[in-house]
């Protein structure tokens, strides 16, 4: 479970990406998604490789309480100031320096665990998977985001580096650089939905995300109706395919079986 490498010293260019409409559309998909599966009343989550914590502030703006791990302190240190600008929900919110490999509480301890844009950077998403299902209690929700391996030259054909796709395509590679400029690794749905299942877990359907907005940078500027009418495009073909198949990230979702009552 080794990682690929060291994702702090990209942090920077990670926050800002993700303040971008580009970056936006991806956070706004997963939230949706997130917000479907979810019950109203508020529940305890798991965000592992919080990051910038955009998406744990998000969900505890919705209410619920949210553990942020991360192993890197200069990330957290990112959310805590964050978090030092929203008072109302300092107390929803937990940090904790820990990654995957030392995962802070026990077994089935909470209602939804979310690892979004982690697998990517490691050998191998077995073990890591395996650690995360451990953390989701009877009745909770596993959700992932990963690099969609079947997307890989995709993006690169899109902005017209043709020798670059050609190469990955017929390769059939599972690694590529992406805009922040490191070499990640992908993952199917399908592969994801496998793990998850022989851990214990029902897959629910997958999503396909930044489908067709994947290829422009981060430099794209849309307008609030341009930008509203390319979320909601998104969100529709997210869950048909063929357009999800090319996805550049696939959200995958599984759920632990209730316990059986007497």
């Amino acid at each position: 479970m080794a990682p690929v490498t060291d994702f702090s010293a990209v942090g920077a260019a990670y926050a800002e990406h993700s303040e971008s409409p580009r970056g936006r559309l991806r956070h706004d998909l997963v939230e949706r998604r997130l917000r479907d599966e979810l019950p109203a009343s508020p529940v305890r989550i798991l965000d592992v490789g919080c990051g910038t914590g955009e998406m744990a502030i998000r969900l505890a703006a919705s209410g619920h309480h949210v553990t942020g791990a991360d192993p890197d302190p200069r990330m957290l240190a990112v959310t805590a100031g964050r978090l030092a600008a929203l008072p109302e929900l300092r107390e929803r919110v937990e940090l904790v320096e820990a990654g995957i490999d030392r995962l802070p509480h026990g077994r089935e301890a909470f209602d939804v665990v979310c690892c979004h844009g982690v697998l990517m950077y490691l050998d191998d998403p077995e073990e890591a998977l395996a650690r995360l299902a451990e953390q989701v209690a009877p009745g909770g929700l596993l959700s992932i985001l990963a690099k969609n391996r079947r997307a890989i030259g995709v993006r690169e054909a899109l902005t017209g580096d043709y020798e670059g796709a050609r190469r990955l395509i017929e390769s059939a590679a599972d690694r590529s650089t992406g805009n922040l400029g490191l070499e990640t690794r992908g993952d199917t749905a399908e592969s994801l939905d496998r793990l998850a299942a022989r851990h214990g877990l029902t897959p629910l359907t997958w999503q396909g995300v930044r489908i067709f907005h994947d290829h422009l940078d981060d430099g794209w500027t849309p307008g609030r109706a341009a930008y509203e009418a390319a979320l909601e495009l998104e969100w529709a073909a997210s869950w048909r395919s063929p357009y999800r198949d090319i996805g550049h990230l696939v959200h995958t979702l599984a759920r632990r079986p209730e316990l059986n009552r007497p």
